[in-house]
């Protein structure tokens, strides 16, 4: 005869190991952090683009792969706004949210 596989846990959870649901706010909630921590790729990102396409266009002399570095810069900025934009406008839903 085979153990089961968690001999000391029963199929029904206690009084301590009831799962207890997320509210719809707590899960929007969790939702706006992990938005603003993927936030934070797209800004580190400008910097160092900013960083590359500044010795490109200056040091390096290499104005062809810098516009080409300024092209990425303005997609990452219109990325990283309208990134803003949505975690903004979602907070604002959690905040009516609110009880």
């Amino acid at each position: 005869m085979l153990a089961a596989p968690f001999p000391h846990h029963s199929e029904v959870p206690t009084i301590d190991e009831e799962i207890v649901e997320k509210t719809e706010l707590e899960k929007s909630r969790d939702i706006v952090s992990q938005l603003k921590e993927i936030e934070h790729y797209p800004r580190a990102n400008i910097e160092k683009l900013t960083a590359h396409w500044l010795k490109l266009d200056g040091e390096l002399k290499q104005p062809a792969i810098a516009k080409a570095l300024e092209a990425l810069l303005t997609h990452q900025n219109t990325f990283h706004d309208a990134l803003e934009k949505t975690i903004h406008d979602y907070e604002a839903v959690c905040a009516a949210m609110t009880p």
